[in-house]
């Protein structure tokens, strides 16, 4: 394994053994500068907004980003297995 894919199977590790919603804030606020939670946070808010349906331009100016980075985004929603946590909180 590459010296960085163990580095991301520690963080994955790591991330899953977090028992609850505020130690997992904390632990992302710990390993994350405020704009890198900002950017993740809004980044999950795309992939909800363009499940909704939401056109890209729309989605762009609610979250205060780039239409490049809703296209992003786009491409990016359609690589994640519809199993992904995200997918299925969107059911509910």
């Amino acid at each position: 394994m590459p010296l960085n894919g163990h580095y991301q199977a520690e963080l994955i590790d790591h991330l899953l053994s977090i028992d609850s919603p505020e130690a997992m804030d904390r632990a992302l606020a710990n390993l994350l500068t405020p704009a890198e939670y900002q950017e993740i946070s809004k980044r999950l808010q795309i992939f909800k907004l363009l499940r909704e349906g939401v056109p890209h331009r729309k989605i762009a100016e609610t979250l205060g980003v780039g239409i490049a980075t809703v296209s992003r985004g786009s491409r990016a929603l359609t690589t994640l297995p519809s199993s992904s946590p995200s997918s299925r909180n969107d059911a509910s």
